[in-house]
């Protein structure tokens, strides 16, 4: 495992919270071998994206680097 911080587990949070709204309308019932490579690729999309933006809102204003 990794040794998350503070900022990774909120921004996994977020994450979670995105891929959420696709499940949604994914349908939670659907078990995950049966998802589409589009549905897939989707999921990981939302999971990634999400995750960077809560990082990249989580550095503070004087940090000119994104903290990841």
């Amino acid at each position: 495992m990794v040794d998350l911080t503070e900022h990774e587990r909120a921004a996994l949070r977020a994450a979670m919270r995105a891929m959420a709204e696709v499940m949604a309308e994914i349908g939670w019932t659907t078990a995950l071998n049966a998802l589409s490579e589009q549905q897939v690729l989707t999921l990981a999309e939302v999971a990634v994206g999400a995750f960077q933006d809560a990082m990249r809102a989580s550095a503070s204003s004087g940090t000119p680097e994104v903290p990841f």
